[in-house]
């Protein structure tokens, strides 16, 4: 082999290192991610809670990352939900749905898409539950409708509020009817939850869709979103279709969704903690305003009925 073949064969190695298409793995391992002005350091989006701070994106983050921001870090308890039988249905397709469980659990460091944890806002104790879109896209199945009914008992043992953070495409159809009727039984454990006069709300994050939509993410006593989240049951090209009409421009986005009445407040998520805190003291009647119209109006009732009398 003379130089000029050498020099020719490292030239076309150079190339090629350069033109390698960077794998989801390489993504997730390096210090950087992409926004809208291009590469922005991971350690600069999370100092700023994983929001962009010129675009004002609000990027997926974990469990663990939501309830740091909520909570306080590792300010909380995580709890250790029950896990039925892996696969009950021997589902398999490109792969088995065993071997997607086991990447999906070596890949999040949980064992269901669903994390339930114990903590307090404004000395107020909150059981809560987030998803992680990174376990088969935040997907419902037996494991994860077990994780929720886990989170409303401990509720009604201990009396607190319930928080739900949601996130996810819709039910798991690796496991078919069963993933379906979590739909149903997280509708009776919110039913539950309200006989018991606790309030249960929602925060809504991209993205929400599909049955999650259609069951517990829409059944809260109040409704907050993050801004630009994805809220919808069908896919928007279903949708345009099947009615044969152009759709509004963002309409399943969360700013278009409270314009139409299913979103009550979009909530930055640096504001989070501060609202979800101020929300349950004035729904438990912890504020102090409150507490201190009540005690004078108390007051002005006893007055009267002493005049009357």
């Amino acid at each position: 082999m003379n130089w000029i073949t050498k020099i020719i064969k490292a030239g076309e190695k150079i190339k090629s290192a350069i033109h390698k298409r960077a794998t989801k793995e390489d993504i997730a391992n390096s210090d950087w991610t992409s926004c809208c002005k291009g590469p922005i350091l991971k350690k600069d989006l999370e100092k700023n809670f994983w929001v962009c701070p010129e675009c004002n994106k609000h990027h997926r983050i974990k469990p663990k990352q939501r309830f740091d921001i909520i909570f306080g870090k590792n300010n909380y308890e995580i709890f250790k939900t029950p896990i039925p039988k892996d696969d009950p249905l021997n589902w398999a397709d490109s792969k088995s749905y065993k071997e997607r469980l086991k990447n999906a659990r070596k890949k999040t460091g949980l064992e269901c898409g669903m994390m339930v944890v114990s903590g307090s806002i404004n000395n107020i104790k909150i059981t809560a539950v987030a998803s992680d879109f990174e376990f088969l896209g935040a997907s419902m199945a037996a494991a994860e409708g077990e994780a929720f009914l886990y989170g409303v008992q401990h509720a009604i043992e201990n009396q607190t509020p319930f928080l739900c953070i949601t996130a996810g495409g819709g039910m798991r159809m690796m496991e078919s009817l069963i993933s379906l009727s979590q739909m149903t039984r997280t509708t009776l454990a919110i039913n539950e939850l309200k006989k018991n006069n606790l309030p249960y709300l929602v925060c809504i994050t991209d993205p929400t869709a599909g049955g999650i939509t259609a069951s517990y993410a829409m059944l809260g006593d109040i409704h907050f979103a993050e801004p630009g989240a994805l809220i919808a049951f069908a896919g928007a090209r279903v949708i345009k279709g099947t009615v044969k009409e152009d759709l509004p421009e963002g309409f399943q986005k969360s700013e278009y969704v409270e314009k139409t009445g299913f979103v009550d407040l979009i909530v930055d998520r640096k504001e989070l903690s501060k609202k979800i805190g101020t929300l349950l003291s004035i729904l438990l009647k912890k504020n102090s305003a409150i507490i201190s119209e009540q005690n004078e109006t108390s007051e002005n009732t006893t007055q009267l009925s002493k005049v009357a009398s």
